[in-house]
Order: C-alpha cells, then sequence, then structure tokens
C-alpha cells in the first residue's frame, strides 16, 4: 500500500541546526547506543522551508524530496550503518549525489524513534491498532507491554492487524487462543521474543521473523506475530515531521513506498 503523497502548505523558514538540535533534544539522543548516526547525515541548506519524510532515505525518497523542492529529507533509516563499507560507490553515490545537488539535508533517527513514548514506531503503532501501553521495558526501552481493549481470538486479532495495516501478517500460533496482554516492538526485533515470553504475554508483535520464533512460539504457546518491518514503522517518522512542522511552521511531505519486507 502507498500513502498519497500529503503536503501541508506554510510559510515560514527555520535554521537547519535549530531543528537538529529540537529533534535531538526531544528524542533524547544521547541516551542511546545505536549502530546508526543520528541526526544529520548529509548535509544541505542552512534554511529549511519544506521537510520531507519517509522510512528509508532510498533513491525513491530522495528523488520525491528533490522533485517537492524539500529543503531536509528526515527519516527513520538513514544511509549508514557501523555493519557496512565506508566507501561511497554505486546506489549510495546516487543518492547522496541526488542530495548535494539539490542542497537537500538528511537527518535520520533511528532507535530514539523507536522508543519514543508519544512520536516513536511503538507508540504509534499502538496508538494506530488501538492497543492500550501499559510499560517500556528491556534493552534501551525498546520493548512495550500492552492489552487489547477487548479479548480477541488471534486469528481475530490478524484480521484486525491486516485491515489497518493493509497487509497480511505471517503468524505461529494456535488461531483459536484468545490474545489479551500483548507485547511489542517494530522492525526487525525477532530476536527479543525470548524476552517477551518471560513478561507472560500471550502474543509478540515485531516487524520480521526468523527461524527460530516458529519453534519457540510452537512450543511455549505465544503467538508470534510478523507485521512487516515496513508497515510497523510507517508511523514514527510521519508524526515526528509534523511535530517538527508544527513547531517550526514548516511545509511538509510524507513520502511511502510499497515494501514486502
Amino acid at each position: 500500500m502507498k500513502f498519497n503523497p500529503l503536503c501541508v502548505e506554510r510559510n515560514d523558514m527555520a535554521k537547519r541546526n535549530d531543528i537538529l538540535a529540537w529533534c535531538d533534544e526531544v528524542l533524547q539522543v544521547g541516551m542511546f547506543k545505536d549502530y546508526a548516526p543520528n541526526g544529520l547525515q548529509v548535509e544541505g541548506r542552512a534554511e529549511v522551508g519544506k521537510i520531507a519524510t519517509s522510512v528509508t532515505a532510498s533513491k525513491a525518497a530522495v528523488d520525491f524530496a528533490a522533485e517537492q523542492g524539500a529543503d531536509m529529507l528526515l527519516v527513520h533509516h538513514g544511509m549508514f550503518w557501523k555493519s557496512e563499507p565506508v566507501t561511497i560507490t554505486g546506489w549510495k553515490k546516487a543518492r547522496i549525489e541526488t542530495l548535494l545537488q539539490h542542497q537537500i539535508n538528511m537527518a535520520g533517527y533511528h532507535l530514539p524513534l523507536d522508543a519514543h513514548p508519544v512520536l516513536g514506531n511503538n507508540a504509534q503503532l499502538a496508538e494506530k491498532l488501538g492497543w492500550e501501553v501499559e510499560k517500556q521495558f528491556g534493552e534501551q526501552n525498546l520493548l512495550n507491554i500492552g492489552r487489547l481493549k477487548k479479548p480477541q481470538t488471534l486469528a481475530e486479532w490478524l484480521q484486525h492487524i491486516a485491515t489497518i495495516l493493509e497487509r497480511q501478517p505471517v503468524a505461529v500460533g494456535d488461531m483459536s487462543r484468545e490474545i489479551k496482554r500483548i507485547a511489542w516492538c517494530t522492525g526487525g526485533a525477532q530476536g527479543f521474543f525470548q524476552t517477551t515470553i518471560d513478561e507472560g504475554v500471550d502474543a509478540y508483535l515485531t516487524g520480521e521473523i526468523s527461524e527460530a520464533q516458529f519453534h519457540l512460539a510452537n512450543e511455549t504457546g505465544v503467538a508470534f506475530v510478523s507485521a512487516g518491518h515496513h508497515a510497523t514503522e510507517r508511523y514514527g517518522i510521519r508524526a515526528l515531521g509534523e511535530a517538527v512542522a508544527r513547531h517550526f511552521e514548516l511545509e511538509i511531505c510524507h513520502f511511502d513506498e510499497d515494501n514486502p519486507a
């Protein structure tokens, strides 16, 4: 599913560094140990009147920002990761070249955006799906526990998720089991499944599934749901972008693209 690009027009300018400082403070960037840089990754013009948001700084997102005349592209998944080569060649060169040609700033916020209790991916997903949040817990408060407003069977819950996210989740578990208390973490957080099992939940939802989770779900009775890395992380960056646009009175555009992962 693709969002229609949404643009909200305003008539003001803000300094790039003021926007970055505000994001750093709101998201408490200094509190996190991350494997990607948070904040400015590619420098563009010093003043910003229009921002674009996207889950990932893909070439399509970069091209969209350029076409829309954006001064800043705000993303969750940037271009630089500790596990990747540091050379700028191929696809990475193409993305950065377009940003530099159009003087577009590219800023990314990774784990801090996952964990924020209001703007974050976990919080925004819970709001979209109508879950009641009980607490954040686990490594860097990246995990959440909550409850459904009304108990549902696993089959009913999956149908609700599919309707809201417009993507059929992958699930392992007894479809007739009653689901009430749940844990979740957006993106690629399947490795936290055992941690959530220990909390006594009925089900755990994240964005991806690996081979081991099939066996854990079957052997523990705790349902495992993979609802899509991209699909579960659409909402945090939109919320952050809209908060920035409101605070600085800027124009904003949102970009989304079909991603089955």
